[in-house]
């Protein structure tokens, strides 16, 4: 992917959106604070992008459609591009016209926020969202719209609750975090294996002891055979043992595979768990700034593992310290995980939190080569989300 000099322009965060099934079908980015015309085509210009989050859409949040021009709206696909306006530019004039004409040229087109008094909402634009930290509408107000309907800033499973009943359909926010989503994930024992199994990967364990382990557990069974037989893998012939997926995915492959099904659903008719992609996001977006940092495969590796294990604590509901007493990792790992000291500490803080210049500055990363780690960890959550 190429590296974008976004020196003089703002950093832009990817914000996932989820539909109430707990998949991602888009990504959100505002824009309202930029230079809209120099960041679209920093942005869009390249290929990059929409190739690395596809099949996503963009819902990319404008202050004001004007801002968007013929020549720009060239490299917005109305395929892969919703557009979203705050409701209130409809008191200005010209604007009604101005997003019938984007409707006309097939672009979807939500409305942020609450219509300015007196005004009626267009007949053409039938798509909302709202910022759930400020006002959610009422139970089944938005049943006679068809949507689809965005939540954005949903930090809480109340809020969430909430929006539902709204008749919001996609979401986003902190709420994977939060926990008590409705989600169903495995059990403990499930887990433990998990973990018994990175810990004889670890010690290069005979194969055999892997098979044994793997067979006590149907549902770990089930998520890894599916898991080689995905498109991911492309294998020309259908993998039905465990010696045969073992040698497909490779003991480096099997071990990061094994520390995101940690937060696999527990059966096939279970909820994805949303903080499978996030983990998978925080892990790849660190081994890509490692990478970049010239370290070596096993400091890869371990990078790796710091931003896949960096959600234990939620997903299991148990402090972070007595996690890793049974992990035996090393000690800078396991600052990172308790206190985001270090290196490691510093970028996944940076990973949690969004990262501006100042920060980047500070943790020695330019603008250019964070958004392309955020691009490529974006491409592989994606991968997983859709794999595991």
């Amino acid at each position: 992917m190429a590296l974008l000099d976004l020196t003089t322009l703002p950093l832009v965060r990817l914000h996932p959106v989820a539909n109430g099934y707990n998949e991602w079908v888009a990504l959100r980015m505002d824009l309202t604070a930029a230079a809209v015309p120099e960041l679209v085509t920093a942005l869009f210009g390249p290929p990059d992008l929409l190739a690395a989050v596809a099949p996503l859409d963009c819902v990319l949040l404008l202050a004001d459609p004007a801002q968007l021009t013929p020549q720009l709206c060239t490299l917005l696909p109305p395929n892969r591009i919703m557009l979203c306006f705050a409701a209130a530019v409809l008191a200005q004039e010209g604007t009604a016209q101005r997003l019938a004409a984007l409707v006309d040229a097939g672009y979807r087109l939500m409305l942020d926020g609450p219509l300015p008094p007196g005004l009626a909402r267009p007949a053409a634009l039938r798509a909302v969202s709202f910022d759930a930290r400020a006002i959610v509408p009422p139970a089944l107000s938005l049943l006679a719209l068809s949507g689809p309907h965005l939540a954005h800033h949903v930090d809480d499973a109340e809020r969430l609750r909430a929006c539902a009943r709204a008749g919001f359909t996609w979401f986003s926010g902190d709420y994977p975090l939060a926990g008590d989503t409705g989600e169903r994930g495995q059990d403990g024992t499930s887990r433990r294996r998990i973990l018994s199994l990175l810990a004889l990967l670890a010690t290069d364990a005979d194969s055999r002891e892997l098979e044994l382990l793997l067979k006590q557990d149907p549902a770990l069974s089930y998520h890894l055979l599916k898991l080689v037989n995905s498109a991911a893998f492309a294998v020309n012939t259908t993998i039905t043992s465990y010696a045969q997926a073992i040698a497909v995915l490779g003991r480096r492959q099997l071990q990061r595979w094994l520390q995101l099904l940690l937060y696999a659903r527990s059966d096939a008719d279970g909820l994805p768990n949303l903080l499978l992609p996030l983990a998978a996001l925080r892990a790849g977006q660190l081994e890509m700034l490692c990478k970049r940092d010239g370290g070596n495969r096993d400091e890869q590796d371990l990078a790796y593992m710091t931003g896949a294990f960096s959600l234990l604590d939620r997903l299991l509901g148990m402090p972070m310290a007595e996690i890793l007493a049974g992990l035996r990792l090393p000690d800078h790992v396991g600052s990172a995980l308790l206190a985001r000291a270090g290196v490691l500490g510093e970028r996944l803080l940076l990973c949690e939190c969004g990262a501006d210049a100042a920060a980047l500055a500070r943790a020695g990363i330019d603008t250019a080569t964070w958004w392309d780690s955020q691009l490529q960890a974006h491409h592989w959550a994606i991968q997983v989300g859709r794999n595991v």
